[in-house]
């Protein structure tokens, strides 16, 4: 792989590959830590769709990205099948997540908004104490659970925040040091 750690935003490597308009048809959503302000170098972008009919992502992705440098595509056999696609572009890595369930109920898709939420509410507290542990190489939801004092599995702990008001996240945001939480 030859990302590039000086790399220019996201913004740009997804306006250069035009790959928000080609997948269009499949409601993609940009998640994972570039857009929440929590990227490292090595980081991704990740971009989840509905993909209903894995065979046309697919063929998608394909024809648009399989000239792409470094591109790889693979269906994943456990259920329920989703097809993950990556490439290289202006120094980033993209990967490309198709899955024949709506964006919106994918657990990538609620650890992200879940993790939003908790950096709106915890303000720039929370976000450098997530970003100190990203820098020490952490993956992203195991460095919410430490930074919160979280027990058990980050990801599961992360989903369950996800069901919870904002009002207690702000409890859970406190009982975790971050004093100046509020409530939007």
């Amino acid at each position: 792989m030859s990302i590039r750690r000086d790399r220019r935003p996201y913004e740009e490597a997804l306006a250069e590959c035009g790959v928000l308009g080609v997948l269009t048809p499949f409601d993609p959503r940009i998640v994972g830590t570039p857009p929440l302000g929590l990227d490292v170098p090595g980081s991704d972008i990740d971009i989840l769709c509905f993909a209903p009919d894995a065979h046309a992502f697919t063929e998608t992705v394909w024809h648009n990205f399989s000239n792409a440098q470094g591109f790889v595509a693979k269906q994943l056999v456990r259920s329920p099948r989703p097809v993950v696609a990556s490439f290289e572009v202006a120094g980033w890595r993209i990967e490309l997540y198709g899955e024949a369930i709506p964006v919106e109920q994918q657990r990538g898709w609620r650890h992200f908004a879940v993790e939003r939420r908790l950096l709106t509410l915890g303000g720039e507290d929370l976000t450098v104490a997530v970003l100190a542990l990203r820098q020490q190489g952490m993956k992203t939801e195991p460095a919410f659970a430490t930074a919160l004092r979280l027990r058990g599995d980050p990801y599961l702990a992360l989903i369950d925040l996800g069901e919870q008001d904002n009002g207690t996240l702000v409890s859970v945001l406190r009982a975790g040091g971050f004093t100046r939480a509020t409530s939007p």
